[in-house]
């Protein structure tokens, strides 16, 4: 006769289950501790990385604004936090009486009746020219009376290009229709150049003339701003912004036209922007200083540093 005996079953006891558990979250956390500082390295290399491009290109898209200044246009704010500048579109050199082409009009600087001109250039160096730029003549800057840019309100313009008909002396007009084609006798050849419109002729009523020694003249579209602003939270942002009116007081930030973000997480907003001499201004030097902070306050900032030449002959 057999006896029947029960089988024992296999499995854990929950004490073995808990002695598991706290080998394999003691080995997890070992294994973390040397997984740990890899990951935040690549985390932060990542981060620098990104913030770098970034900064290169906001430099990248400054510089060609500055590069694309009116001599003598760039003014920066009081703390560095801002810059402004004119931005030209095209320019040429321009027919006046001493040139001696008959039939061909010429821009004066004695009559102020005297509205049209005639610009050597073929037309497709002006296609981008269009009714409501202007016309400036050797802009030599703040300081400088008549001959600075940004006193467009002191001849008398009004909004460009329907009032903008110039009443007193200055170096910049505005051209109130498009530019057309045309040509230019000169030496029994024909010349292709452009018949310029103005609303007026503010040249003409300056008391010392100011006539560019080249006969040379810029179009600008209008004034670009380049600023550093804070949020709400206090995350400093670098803005770009243009379509605006032309002031003689920089205004920082402006208060219409359009703007679009450049940058993001600057460290600091004074001293972006700046002259380092008297001789460095007068040159056209402009310093840019941008640093910027990643995601990730384990992360050191990034810094560069840029200088931008403009020709500031005007």
């Amino acid at each position: 006769m057999k006896i029947l005996r029960a089988r024992r079953q296999a499995g854990f006891t929950l004490v073995e289950a808990v002695m598991v558990i706290v080998i394999v979250g003691v080995l997890a956390g070992i294994v973390a501790v040397f997984i740990r500082a890899p990951v935040l390295g690549y985390r932060d290399s990542v981060d620098r990385a990104e913030i770098t491009d970034q900064a290169d290109l906001a430099l990248r898209r400054m510089a060609r604004d500055v590069r694309l200044a009116l001599p003598n246009s760039v003014r920066v704010s009081a703390d560095g936090s801002a810059v402004e500048l004119l931005q030209t579109r095209s320019g040429a050199r321009y027919l006046d009486s001493d040139d001696g082409l008959a039939g061909a009009a010429v821009l004066s600087f004695d009559d102020p009746a005297q509205a049209v001109f005639t610009a050597l250039a073929p037309p497709p160096s002006f296609s981008r020219v269009r009714k409501g730029d202007f016309v400036v003549v050797y802009n030599l800057g703040e300081g400088m009376g008549s001959a600075n840019a940004y006193q467009l309100a002191a001849t008398g313009v009004g909004a460009c290009p329907t009032g903008g008909a110039a009443t007193a002396a200055g170096n910049i007009a505005c051209i109130n229709a498009d530019p057309a084609s045309t040509t230019v006798a000169v030496n029994g050849a024909n010349v292709p150049a452009m018949r310029i419109t103005l609303a007026g002729n503010p040249f003409a009523y300056q008391d010392v003339a100011l006539p560019s020694p080249q006969k040379r003249f810029q179009v600008v579209s209008g004034p670009v701003s380049l600023y550093c602003q804070a949020r709400a939270d206090g995350t400093l942002d670098l803005w770009r912004a243009w379509g605006y009116a032309i002031a003689a007081a920089q205004p920082v930030p402006p208060s219409d036209g359009q703007r679009a973000l450049v940058a993001t997480r600057l460290t600091r907003c004074g001293g972006l922007f700046s002259y380092s001499t008297a001789a460095a201004q007068r040159t056209g030097l402009l310093g840019i200083n941008l640093e910027l902070r990643g995601r990730y306050d384990s992360a050191p900032a990034i810094r560069l540093v840029h200088q931008v030449h403009v020709d500031n002959t005007p």
